[in-house]
């Protein structure tokens, strides 16, 4: 009775067996007798000696580890044929210190099986490196390689660190619509919600009727939760927004997703000094973390993608932003013997060349230029004294520009609602937004982030479609 009582209980220990995650396994200091990891081989290689050599990855972190598997083990006779590059196997093993260079410890395999497999007539990830391009036509498999893999690790931290800073400052964590009525940004490039016809729409005087239509009006998806955000500032003081925004514009530069994600901070009771100070704040606690947190990936973009990642982001984490108006960023572009493919003068709108010619040549380290003309801000920034400048601020880093633009908001409704009909806006579709400023109005800022405009300078990608999992531009919008 004894004996079968411990045969069962190896039985249910055998089959409770949890597996590890590579990482853990990886940063052991002592010898296991079992350990149980799943994931994908990502090479094979056989010795002459009886033996087969498996580098797996389950994602967890960029490192492999290496299973040695002796080939008189019984499933190895049977799946030898099935485990090839890309296929997905458990293997249960010893795990012991590494006599091999680049790792501390590997899995010698008591145990294996194979989830899936992966013909290696076919599978497109056979090389060890193959261009940004190529990945982007096989997004369903780019995960599995070493560089979307980190980048992905990246990307997820940050969103962490992004939810960590605004917690840890009370702010609430506001969810803003997709599906919206306004136009944030008073640009009109928007993306149509219908649900008519569009074969045979509704019309009324020759007109779409769009009472007819699911909401009973025309609607779009949201380029900004900003307004919405503002209402729940009246409320609660601070609060924050983070989701996917959306952009109808005809772009195909590497700066441009029609599909993208923004945080958006929304402050009762701050001006335009304590807005910048926060944005300052933020992207420095951002950069700190990424460094703290994503060492290894952070060492792996440094040597495969920029090498001086890792300097630039210590050098902003480490000085305070240089701050300047706007007139006198102008003023130092017109004195500049450098040669821009866009003129500068007062009233015009800063170019990324401009903006990196601040940052990089002149300060050579991040600036925030304010006070910009009224004609070239939105509706809902507020107008200075002087009736022609509103309190603007645009964060600019060296290497990439503006990654940060905020306002101090208009709270004086006389004031609004001329800036709305001058922008050729209907007060009418924003009453709700006048509102605020009719019934307890109060001094507030914000500013927005696009979070794929900010892993890319972390990682030091050059491309913003691979910083985000599935791109969407312009003629794409596969996976």
């Amino acid at each position: 009775m004894r004996s079968g009582f411990v045969f069962e209980r190896c039985i249910q220990r055998k089959r409770s067996m949890k597996r590890t995650k590579i990482k853990e396994l990886l940063n052991c200091k002592e010898e296991q007798e079992s350990v149980l990891v799943k994931g994908w081989v990502r090479t094979r290689r056989d010795s002459k000696g009886g033996f087969s050599f498996l580098e797996i990855n389950d994602g967890s972190c960029l490192g492999n580890i290496q299973a040695i598997v002796d080939h008189s083990l019984n499933e190895f006779q049977e799946l030898d044929k099935q485990i090839t590059t890309g296929s997905c196997v458990a293997i249960t093993g010893k795990l012991v210190a590494s006599e091999g260079k680049g790792q501390k410890m590997e899995v010698q395999a008591t145990a294996l099986e194979v989830y899936g497999t992966a013909d290696a007539e076919t599978y497109p990830l056979q090389k060890k490196r193959h261009s940004f391009e190529y990945l982007r036509e096989i997004a369903h498999l780019r995960p599995r390689t070493n560089t979307f893999g980190a980048v992905m690790r990246v990307r997820s931290r940050l969103a962490y660190a992004i939810h960590q800073f605004f917690n840890d400052r009370g702010f609430v964590y506001l969810n803003t619509p997709i599906v919206t009525t306004s136009d944030c940004e008073g640009a009109g490039e928007m993306f149509q919600v219908t649900t008519l016809d569009l074969n045979n729409p509704p019309k009324v005087e020759g007109k779409i009727d769009y009472a007819q239509d699911f909401f009973g009006e025309k609607t779009s998806l949201t380029v900004s939760g900003q307004l919405e955000g503002e209402i729940y500032a009246q409320a609660l003081s601070d609060i924050y927004t983070f989701g996917p925004t959306f952009r109808a514009e005809n772009s195909n530069t590497s700066r441009h997703l029609s599909e993208f994600w923004m945080v958006e901070p929304e402050m009762a009771f701050y001006d335009l000094d304590d807005d910048m100070d926060l944005a300052e704040e933020f992207i420095k606690y951002l950069f700190a973390d990424v460094l703290e947190n994503c060492t290894e990936d952070m060492e792996f973009f440094n040597q495969r993608i920029d090498k001086s990642t890792l300097e630039t982001l210590q050098h902003i984490v480490d000085n305070q932003f240089e701050r300047l108006t706007y007139a006198d960023a102008i003023h130092r572009l017109e004195k500049s013997t450098e040669t821009f493919t866009y003129s500068v003068e007062w009233g015009c709108a800063l170019q990324a060349e401009h903006e990196r010619y601040l940052s990089e040549k002149v300060f050579k380290k991040p600036i925030i230029v304010y006070n910009y003309p009224e004609k070239i801000k939105s509706f809902y920034m507020k107008l200075n004294e002087d009736g022609e400048t509103v309190r603007a601020m645009d964060v600019l880093i060296p290497k990439l520009g503006e990654i940060i633009g905020g306002s101090q908001r208009e709270e004086n409704y006389d004031i609004l609602l001329k800036r709305l009909k001058d922008s050729g806006l209907s007060p009418e579709e924003y009453w709700w937004y006048l509102d605020l400023r009719r019934f307890g109005s109060a001094p507030h800022s914000g500013f927005g982030l696009g979070f794929e405009r900010l892993v890319q300078f972390v990682t030091g990608m050059e491309n913003i479609r691979d910083v985000i999992p599935f791109p969407r531009t312009p003629k794409h919008a596969r996976f």
